[in-house]
């Protein structure tokens, strides 16, 4: 989206909830003179406009015909208007927020009606730009307000909350300083040098490796953030009757697909998030793999082995009370991505539940984990859920001591930030001018400043927020 169809103070509005049945609908309006413009169909306009900023005020929404006497009036809905006051706002312009009842068709009505009394349909993300621009917020919050929305889990939530509470700004900030001071100094030895053997010894570079260091935890921490945000595909494979759909339900904990003893139930492949210990992930419950002359279950076969094969993680399914065959050990064996090899209906196989015993025909061709799961039970899901968890995490470091990044253009801009400053260690070890170490230095600031939003080219700007949601 071009940063030029944003119209900055211009009053505009948008729906900022689900259009479903709800106790509440909420419909959201900025811009110059927008309370003035609310006022008119509102029933006690002179309430409003005294109202100071952050409080609520009661009334009903009207047509603006119905508050000249003698005209036949329309009333839409009862509402609460919280009325924001510039700069003390979201947008950091005068804002109402009408809480209405949560019809679709109330909420709509109340719409259409604010767009034909001087409030121009908000566009994709309108109210975040609004926010950045009048200084409310930077890039890196801007893009939390986006994560928070998008989250499938609690934890990707709240490490996008960290990001919206600016503790990726503030790691930001932390490490201009050091580069800023580590200028400074050197400037002053440009102005005013003395002897030194070689330009490495005329500045403590300390700072910079602190830098460098703080830089590439940043860096490195973008891999997990990644998993938290798009999440990881978990394909549930294995034999007709082994028990995928029962699985598929236990880990969703309602029940979505049909279980039946008979064969070739599931003919089509369903998905749904979860969570597994935090990490969202898309969870496919497959057709069961075997030879079938009908042509619609063959067909379901086929998509199941080329969901496997995109899939980050496969959980191959065995009954316990039957054992593996040869299908099953070739499918193992020819399988390239990560896989758990789950013995299912554990509750029926209590007087067998060693498992490996069943797998030794594999031979060294093991998968990287085993578990033994009873779907009816619950038995056995914690430890397939610690297993998920560890394979989806492997050179991960979930765990962090400092703010991660949330988007691709910021890991962007932080390996090239760091890039710089390794060059300006160089440079000086290489004995270059200082004015070069300064310039790897400054290129070094370009690229933080542009992680913020402080110097960022208006392609990058109408992409990011022409991401988001209108009422946002």
């Amino acid at each position: 989206m071009a940063l030029n169809q944003y119209t900055p103070e211009e009053p505009i509005s948008s729906i900022a909830t689900a259009l479903a049945p709800a106790a509440l609908g909420i419909v959201r309006v900025s811009g110059k003179n927008c309370i003035e413009l609310i006022s008119k169909v509102f029933s006690r306009p002179k309430a409003l406009l005294e109202a100071a900023g952050n409080t609520l005020v009661y009334g009903w929404i009207q047509d603006a015909a119905s508050q000249n006497e003698g005209e036949k009036s329309r009333i839409y809905d009862e509402v609460m208007l919280g009325v924001y006051r510039g700069p003390k706002s979201f947008t950091g312009e005068d804002m109402v927020e009408i809480f209405c009842h949560g019809g679709p068709a109330v909420v709509t009505s109340i719409h259409s009606l604010l767009l034909k009394n001087g409030f121009r349909q908000a566009l994709p993300g309108e109210y975040t730009f609004r926010a950045y621009i009048n200084g409310k917020a930077d890039l890196t919050k801007a893009e939390a307000v986006k994560e928070i929305i998008d989250s499938h889990t609690n934890v990707s939530q709240q490490r996008a909350a960290g990001r919206l509470s600016g503790s990726l700004r503030q790691e930001i900030d932390d490490i201009k300083k050091l580069i800023v001071d580590t200028i400074a100094a050197i400037e002053v030895e440009i102005e005013y040098p003395e002897d030194e053997e070689t330009i490495a010894d005329s500045f403590d570079s300390s700072a910079l490796k602190t830098a460098i260091k703080r830089l590439q935890s940043l860096s490195d921490s973008w891999k997990g953030e990644k998993l938290y945000q798009d999440g990881a595909r978990v394909v549930l494979c294995g034999r007709t009757n082994a028990g995928k759909s029962s699985l598929f339900n236990a880990i969703l904990k309602e029940e979505r697909a049909i279980v039946s003893e008979i064969e070739g139930t599931t003919r089509d492949w369903l998905e749904s998030w979860a969570s597994i210990n935090g990490i969202p992930v898309r969870l496919f419950d497959t057709a069961g793999l075997r030879k079938t002359d009908d042509v619609i279950e063959a067909r379901g076969v086929e998509l199941t082995k080329n969901l496997s094969q995109e899939a980050d993680l496969v959980l191959y399914l065995v009954d316990s009370t039957g054992g593996m065959n040869d299908e099953d050990r070739d499918f193992i064996k020819n399988c390239a991505e990560p896989l758990v090899l789950v013995w299912t209906k554990a509750d029926k196989n209590a007087a067998n539940n060693d498992s490996k015993t069943q797998s030794d025909g594999l031979k060294g061709d093991l998968p990287v984990a085993e578990v033994l799961l009873s779907s009816k039970t619950g038995e056995g899901l914690k430890d397939l859920f610690s297993k998920i968890y560890s394979i989806l995490t492997q050179g991960i470091k979930t765990d962090r001591e400092q703010a991660g990044i949330g988007s691709l253009r910021q890991k962007k801009a932080v390996d090239e930030a760091l890039e710089c400053v390794k060059h300006s260690l160089i440079s000086a070890e290489e004995d270059y001018a200082l004015d070069a170490v300064v310039q790897d230095l400054e290129d070094t600031l370009d690229c933080l400043a542009e992680i913020v939003g402080e110097v960022t080219p208006d392609d990058v700007l109408g992409s990011i927020f022409a991401n988001f949601c209108v009422g946002k």
